[in-house]
C-alpha cells in the first residue's frame, strides 16, 4: 500500500510539473515576469536561435532615459513601476545570462556587428527584442540566441521582396521583381538599373544572418559544439510600403516571405510571429491599414492559408500606440520613440512565440 502511495505520489508530482511548465507557454507567463535567476542555460542542448527582421520599428527606438521623461524605460520602471524584472534589487538593470542578444546590420555595403552580448539595457535605445527575449528565457530550457538583422527604411515591396517574387503592373507601371532594377518603370519602355535591387536587402540581412550561425561558437560564449536550431523569426515592418501599388502587394509578399525563409534557413518547422503597423494607433488608415490588414490576414488562425495554422501568429499592434503627449518626442514614424510600445510590441510577440512552440509539444 505504501508503495502504491509512493508510486501516486511522484506520478502526482511529474504531472503538475509539466502543468506548470507547459503553462509558461501560453497564457499563463507570469505577468509581470519573474526576475532572471542569473543561471546560464543547459548547454548540452542545441541553441534555439530566433531571427528578428523587419525596418526601423523593429531596429528599435523606444527611448532609454531620461528618467523624468514620461514614456522612457527608465521613467516606465522606476517612476510608473512597470516591467520589474528589468532591474535588480540594487537598482541596476538585469542581465539574462541563458539568452544572447546579437544585431548586424548591413551598411556601406558591409556587415557591422553592433550587439554582442547577454541580453540587457544598453545604449539610449531598445526594441521589441528585449521583452520579447526576457520571454523566450523564461519558457525555454535551452540556451537562447536572438539574432536581429535589419536597417531602417526599407519596404518589403522593394528592398526586402523575397525570391521568387515577379514584377506585376499597377496603374500604367511595371514594378519589379526579385532582383530587378530600378523600383519601377513605365510600361512598353526598358528599364534603366541603378545599383540597388528589389530584394537586396533580403538577401544582405539574411547573408548577415548566416554569417553569424556560422560562426556561432564566436557569438554564444561556453558553446560546446551542440549545434541550433532556428526554432522562429519575427517580423516588424511597413512604414516603407504606404503607397498604393506596395500595399496592394503586401499580403502575397509577406506570405512569400515567410516561406522563402524557411527555405533559405533550412527551418521548414520554424514559427513565425509578426506585429502590425500601428502608427496612430485605432486610427490608423489608408495604406496603412491595408498593410495592417493583410499583416492580420497571413495569420494561421484565419484560415486563410492552411499551411499556416498553428505556426504563423499575427499580433495587432494597435493597442499599443502611445500619443506623443506621453512620450519622449513626436516622431511618430518611430512610434515617439516611446519604450512601452517597443517593450509591449516585444510582450505581445514573445507570448505568441511560446503559443505556438506549447502547440508543437
Amino acid at each position: 500500500m505504501k508503495r502504491h502511495w509512493a508510486a501516486q505520489h511522484v506520478l502526482a508530482i511529474v504531472f503538475l510539473a509539466l502543468c506548470c511548465r507547459w503553462s509558461a507557454f501560453g497564457a499563463d507567463i507570469p505577468d509581470p515576469l519573474p526576475d532572471p535567476d542569473g543561471k546560464p542555460a543547459d548547454q548540452s542542448k542545441p541553441i534555439k536561435v530566433f531571427i528578428l527582421m523587419g525596418q526601423s520599428n523593429m531596429l528599435g527606438f523606444g527611448r532609454v532615459g531620461p528618467e523624468t521623461q514620461q514614456g522612457t524605460l527608465l521613467h516606465l520602471v522606476k517612476k510608473q513601476g512597470k516591467y520589474p524584472h528589468l532591474l535588480d534589487s540594487e537598482g541596476k538593470w538585469t542581465e539574462r545570462k541563458d539568452v544572447r542578444y546579437v544585431q548586424v546590420m548591413h551598411r556601406n555595403d558591409k556587415m557591422h556587428l553592433l550587439r554582442n552580448e547577454w541580453l540587457t539595457v544598453k545604449g539610449a535605445h531598445i526594441g521589441p527584442e528585449l521583452q520579447f527575449g526576457h520571454i523566450m528565457g523564461y519558457v525555454l530550457d535551452e540556451p537562447v540566441l536572438i539574432l536581429k538583422s535589419c536597417i531602417g527604411n526599407r519596404s518589403l515591396g522593394w528592398d526586402l521582396l523575397p525570391p521568387g517574387s515577379k514584377s506585376f503592373e499597377f496603374e500604367g507601371r511595371i514594378y519589379a521583381g526579385y532582383k530587378q532594377s530600378p523600383l519601377s518603370w513605365e510600361k512598353g519602355t526598358e528599364p534603366k538599373p541603378i545599383k540597388w535591387y528589389a530584394g537586396k536587402q533580403y538577401d544582405d540581412d539574411v547573408g548577415n544572418a548566416k554569417k553569424i550561425l556560422q560562426d556561432i561558437d564566436k557569438y554564444y560564449p561556453g558553446y560546446r559544439g551542440q549545434g541550433y536550431e532556428v526554432a522562429g523569426f519575427v517580423w516588424w515592418q511597413g512604414h516603407k510600403d504606404q503607397n498604393p501599388a506596395h500595399a496592394s502587394r503586401y499580403e502575397e509578399n509577406l506570405v512569400r516571405l515567410i516561406k522563402s525563409l524557411r527555405t533559405d534557413f533550412n527551418a521548414p518547422n520554424a514559427k513565425f510571429v509578426l506585429a502590425t503597423i500601428a502608427f496612430e494607433g485605432k486610427n490608423l488608415k489608408g495604406h496603412g491599414l491595408t498593410i495592417a490588414k493583410a499583416q492580420l490576414a497571413v495569420s494561421g488562425e484565419t484560415g486563410k492559408y492552411p499551411e499556416f495554422r498553428g505556426n504563423v501568429k499575427s499580433i495587432d499592434a494597435r493597442p499599443f500606440w502611445r500619443d506623443k503627449s506621453v512620450s519622449p518626442s513626436g516622431a511618430g514614424y518611430h512610434y515617439n520613440h516611446n519604450a512601452e510600445t517597443y517593450m509591449e510590441v516585444g510582450n505581445a510577440l514573445g507570448r505568441a512565440m511560446a503559443e505556438l512552440l506549447l502547440n508543437q509539444k
